[in-house]
């Protein structure tokens, strides 16, 4: 994708903010309540939590979060593409920006949470192609029908 720029957000920008609401929204269609682990907008500002945002001029086309678990471990969270961005690239251009982040932070492990509904897949063809593979629920997570985890060291 050209003339993309991804940033470490301060979640201000009332774009971002919309593109967060959206996923949240969507995560209510495909899991019960219970079930939905996407993290509300004060909660991706806790200090453990940094945001990227990926911008096409002034338009956000994604977004996704990296929370340090501990000094050795992270877990992706709000992972999202702007529906007029899907199949573009974006996605693969924010993770590899949160690998490569995970990495400098000496961390030898990200896992990450998501759906187990038909349209969770995309981004479970997405994680498997970075080498991530099917694990057990970590740090606060419950075994759930709902949720699928996936882990890889880096």
């Amino acid at each position: 994708m050209r003339d993309c720029m991804i940033k470490v957000d301060n979640l201000r920008d009332g774009k971002v903010i919309t593109l967060l609401l959206e996923h949240r929204k969507e995560m209510y269609e495909y899991s019960p309540p219970e079930s939905i682990h996407a993290l509300e907008e004060s909660e991706l500002k806790e200090p453990a939590i940094t945001f990227w945002s990926a911008w096409q001029n002034e338009e956000i086309i994604g977004c996704g979060a990296l929370k340090e678990l501990s000094p050795e471990h992270a877990e992706i969270k709000s992972m999202r593409t702007a529906k007029a961005f899907l199949r573009e690239g974006v996605a693969n251009m924010i993770l590899t920006t949160m690998l490569a982040a995970g990495k400098k932070r000496d961390y030898r492990r990200i896992s990450l949470e998501t759906g187990t509904n038909e349209a969770f897949q995309p981004a479970v063809r997405l994680y498997r192609k970075y080498g991530f593979e099917e694990c057990g629920p970590f740090a606060e997570y419950k075994k759930d029908p709902y949720s699928l985890f996936m882990t890889r060291e880096i």
